[in-house]
């Protein structure tokens, strides 16, 4: 009789950066250059071979496949269905990262009552609180719905007992850092632990038609802990950002295999819990008085969707010898050449001023499409002119002088128009935009001195 192949082990090690197997252990990866991120893993030898004698699985042609079974359900919370392509599709995993305290299990709980509410079996596994603390943040935010069911669980043998025993439509595990086995020899808490805790989860969704939203750990460089091995198990990765001195917070699909990864989710946090903002362009307006100097308005794209945003810059005398530049809510090398390009194609003089620019209501503006904005703004604010009640300011400045087209400058202009603004900056010598202007007057400007046109000059205020 032949002798069955035995199954033995070796030492692999794997980044749990980018995914490379060095041969062995290194404090630095060579594939990504990261630090600390190289972990043993173990990997089975080459005298490793598969089941034998399981049944061949049937076959079925592609066109007699029923989709109705992957069709989503909403969650009763459009923008969490807009991030997730219109809902909860059965089967899906979906991986929820966030740094601590920005409302991942609040949202994640206001969630499961809403889907319990529409007659769906739904379990809640906890394994960072106890069961009396989840219910006491449920029914804080008015979420205390009778059909979710609670366990406090940490071990990955009791999770799928109880997903067997329940056979929810919906499981929630919070987190999946905390969900170990005894059956493994890697440490809990590792990449490999994880990343086999998070497979033994994701077959038993796809077996059973079961959702899944899995919570977790952000790293110090704001990604998932083990961020490449677990975004290939799951079908969706979404990030919760959020300042935890600001109520705004946003939901960002990095990966989603059921809908489009550009879908932006604006919330806000209350006492009540997360509420949904459908309109959040109010929230980045800068208001107050209109005869303020230093105050601009642009439209940036997040995602698909675009939002009007208020840039607030101050120029004073400069106090030491180098003058300072300070940035909130902008990339500062690139709000520093903005600047450097005011100076030296509009001719306004920065060199002996402390220069401050922000954006409104603290939101995070990445968009070139705002950088008309933010010279329109710092002209403002050195020159005392009045940036004109209605205008906004669409466009990307190039260290030429140039105005460079933006991508859905129609939309842009829809948003603006929506919200009442009368005058629109944009960048020359594009497509004609009568359609999606509607009634916005249109500057087009080729130039990056050209703004110095749109400025009150009447408004001058003493400096």
């Amino acid at each position: 009789m032949a002798k069955k192949p035995s199954m033995t082990s070796r030492t692999t090690y794997r980044c749990s950066g980018c995914g490379a197997e060095p041969p062995k252990w290194t404090g630095r990866c060579a594939n990504c250059g990261q630090w600390g991120t190289v972990e043993e893993a173990a990997a089975f030898g080459a005298g490793h071979v598969g089941p034998a004698g399981l049944p061949r699985p049937a076959l079925t042609p592609i066109t007699e496949v029923r989709a109705e079974g992957a069709r989503p359900w909403p969650t009763g919370i459009g923008e969490l269905d807009r991030v997730l392509g219109g809902g909860i599709v059965p089967g899906s995993v979906v991986l929820l990262g966030g740094e601590p305290g920005v409302g991942k299990s609040t949202l994640l709980a206001d969630v499961a009552a809403r889907v319990a509410g529409t007659g769906r079996r739904v379990v809640y596994l906890t394994g960072e609180e106890s069961i009396a603390q989840v219910a006491s943040r449920a029914a804080r935010i008015g979420a205390n719905h009778p059909g979710v069911k609670l366990a406090a669980v940490t071990e990955l043998g009791q999770a799928l007992a109880i997903v067997a025993a329940e056979q929810p439509d919906l499981l929630v595990v919070d987190s999946i850092q905390t969900l170990s086995s005894t059956e493994l020899d890697s440490a809990p808490g590792g990449v490999t632990h994880v990343r086999a805790v998070t497979a033994a989860l994701v077959s038993a969704a796809k077996q059973g038609s079961m959702a899944c939203l899995l919570v977790g750990h952000v790293t110090k460089d704001g990604l998932v802990a083990g961020p490449r091995t677990l975004e290939h198990l799951v079908d969706a990765v979404a990030m919760f950002e959020g300042d935890r001195h600001s109520a705004l917070r946003l939901l960002r699909c990095a990966k989603n295999r059921f809908g489009s990864a550009d879908e932006v989710g604006c919330f806000e946090m209350t006492d009540e819990g997360i509420r949904e903002v459908v309109d959040p362009s109010g929230l980045f307006l800068a208001g107050g008085d209109p005869a303020t100097p230093g105050v601009a308005t642009g439209v940036m794209m997040e995602g698909r969707r675009p939002l009007a945003v208020g840039i607030q810059a101050l120029a004073v005398m400069a106090i030491g010898a180098t003058p300072r530049r300070t940035v909130s809510g902008l990339e500062s090398p690139r709000t520093a050449m903005l600047l450097a390009l005011a100076e030296a194609r509009c001719g306004i003089d920065l060199s002996s001023r402390d220069v401050y620019v922000a954006t409104v209501g603290g939101v995070r503006c990445q968009d070139p499409a705002a950088d008309l904005a933010v010279i329109l703004a710092a002209i403002s604010a050195q020159c005392g002119l009045v940036v004109p009640p209605g205008l906004v300011a669409i466009g990307e400045a190039g260290l030429g002088g140039q105005v460079r087209p933006v991508k859905a400058l129609g939309r842009r202009l829809e948003e603006a128009r929506r919200l009442g603004f009368s005058r629109a900056i944009v960048p020359g010598g594009g497509p004609r935009l009568a359609g999606s202007a509607g009634d916005l007057e249109i500057i087009e400007i080729a130039q990056v001195r050209d703004v110095l046109q749109v400025l009150t000059p009447t408004a001058v205020m003493p400096m």
